[in-house]
């Protein structure tokens, strides 16, 4: 019998309560994560990868609110546990790291202080042993243990990053939360931290829920991928499978305005329109005012994720009953592009943690 998930999210519905009404900012999300996996969310601006990461977390603040649906983590449901509970479970059972580290780290305290009062908060350690476990989870990712003693401002970005990965990790978690940690840095030091990143996790065995707009990170470093429209998921399956095969017209579109690097020239191609307003979403199929290849059904009937190989898409095209349903696909010489980057980009990231292998 398989293992359970680490993680079971079931029909995830958020709110915002504005003066127009109930916004539903994610509706009706299913996810699962398994121990050791890396699954990645990717989507527009605006279409719920970040609320659905706080959800998770529990870390909502009003006008924001979880109005239905379970997160079940480890067997405990997240939604209907009290503040002392889930502070009990934070840091040392699964752990968030933030989009921006300048923002998220305390400006008046230093590096070091700020990994004690998490060790303090959950264990009875004495001094000693709290300045031993900050130097070792320092070194784990890479940062001299001498800045211990620094102050958020005095480090670069990459720096202040990889610090919020070691608090994360100050008490080997089951599953690491990270809403865009490297949307901030440049291309190499990206790079750089999605490496050590997925190394530790191979390490470590934690699970991890990584929120991004780049698809050419979790092409490289996700084991699964979720599509997001409009809060919903409209595309889920083996990161592979959805880059190689898309079945939903939105995740052909992303990938169309995604470059490639490698290959024949491709022309780039956005996609027309704009998200809908979440107070009045459209009927039927919340993408097809946007779809290039939306008919007549699309307008009124809302699809439901329907099994298409080894992934499931919100694509009316795949439902049972409609006949001939064909998958809409990235064309060739994308799809070969992006598999030689993908191949490429593995033989790297195995020779960069030989390297970090060799330094240690």
């Amino acid at each position: 019998m398989p293992a359970a998930p680490v993680l079971e999210v079931r029909d995830l519905r958020v709110e915002y309560v504005t003066t127009r009404g109930a916004i539903a900012a994610v509706d009706g999300v299913d996810l699962d994560v398994h121990e050791g996996e890396f699954v990645g969310l990717v989507g527009e601006s605006a279409c719920g990868k970040s609320t659905l990461l706080f959800a998770i977390a529990q870390l909502l603040s009003p006008p924001a609110t979880v109005r239905a649906g379970s997160v079940v983590f480890r067997g405990r449901d997240l939604v209907t546990m009290t503040d002392r509970q889930l502070r009990s479970l934070r840091w040392r059972d699964y752990s968030v790291v933030m989009q921006s580290a300048m923002n998220a780290l305390n400006p008046v305290m230093s590096i070091g202080a700020q990994f004690e009062d998490v060790l303090a908060a959950h264990t009875q350690m004495s001094g000693r042993q709290m300045s031993e476990r900050s130097v070792e989870v320092l070194r784990l990712v890479g940062i001299d243990p001498i800045h211990l003693r620094s102050y958020p401002h005095q480090l670069s970005g990459g720096m202040r990053q990889r610090a919020m990965i070691a608090m994360a990790l100050l008490f080997t978690p089951d599953l690491v939360i990270m809403d865009e940690p490297t949307s901030a840095l440049d291309v190499v030091a990206q790079r750089s931290l999605m490496v050590q990143i997925k190394d530790l996790q191979r390490r470590l065995g934690f699970a991890v829920v990584f929120v991004t707009h780049d698809m050419s990170l979790v092409s490289h470093f996700s084991d699964r991928l979720l599509v997001m429209y409009a809060g919903q998921v409209v595309e889920a399956g083996p990161t592979r499978t959805v880059f190689d095969r898309p079945a939903h017209p939105y995740s052909r579109g992303l990938l169309d305005a995604f470059p490639s690097v490698r290959g024949p020239r491709v022309p780039l191609t956005g996609i027309p329109g704009a998200p809908p307003d979440l107070a009045r979403p459209p009927a039927g199929c919340r993408f097809h005012p946007r779809c290039p290849v939306a008919f007549d059904d699309c307008s009124h009937v809302a699809p439901e994720l329907y099994q298409v190989g080894e992934a499931q898409a919100r694509c009316l095209l795949h439902a049972p009953d409609r006949p001939a349903a064909t998958a809409p696909t990235v064309g060739d010489e994308k799809d070969e592009a992006v598999e030689d980057e993908a191949v490429e980009h593995e033989a790297v990231e195995h020779e960069a943690v030989e390297g970090e292998e060799v330094r240690r």
